[in-house]
């Protein structure tokens, strides 16, 4: 029941800002749209997989997506004097990196993060639960196996009991 009122808040504070028109019709629309994306999420049992919620801690997730338009922003500072420059400073390079945040949620968001991130480029999951991970030059490899990028995402995966009454 939390986690079809978290989606409830959070669809419903989303609609309000992406819309901004208040008026009464759209406002009856929307809430009526709303409702009915969370009754159906309850229906269909989609609020949690493998027996994890899938949420979010809202403020991290803030942060975090502050923290990775920076990161992307250097990213593309970084990939273009590298291109532009006369040498031409490249050593592509294909590693193996530990997915390190705890969730299989995390570990996709990780995986999306090094694609989105410019010169790099998340390809698979490997069985031993790393990332294959192509970049551009070994250095970004480097500030991935650094783990900052997994520290944050660690930040904002929900924190829940397991069956053994560990917290994660």
């Amino acid at each position: 029941m939390i986690l079809a009122f978290r989606l409830l808040a959070t669809l419903t504070v989303l609609w309000l800002l992406l819309s901004g028109l208040f008026k009464t019709q759209l406002i009856i629309l929307g809430a009526l749209s709303v409702a009915l994306v969370v009754w159906l999420s309850a229906y269909m049992r989609v609020l949690q997989h493998r027996g994890e919620p899938i949420y979010f801690r809202f403020l991290h997730i803030l942060a975090y997506w502050g923290w990775l338009l920076k990161q992307i922003f250097l990213s593309n500072v970084d990939v273009t004097r590298r291109v532009l420059s006369p040498n031409m400073n490249i050593k592509p390079t294909l590693r193996r990196v530990a997915a390190t945040p705890e969730t299989e949620i995390g570990r996709v968001i990780f995986a999306n993060s090094i694609t989105l991130t410019p010169g790099t480029t998340a390809i698979n999951f490997s069985v031993e639960g790393e990332i294959v991970v192509h970049a551009l030059h070994e250095d970004s490899l480097d500030e991935l196996e650094g783990g900052e990028m997994a520290a944050h995402i660690r930040d904002v995966e929900p924190h829940f009991k397991t069956a053994d009454g560990r917290v994660r």
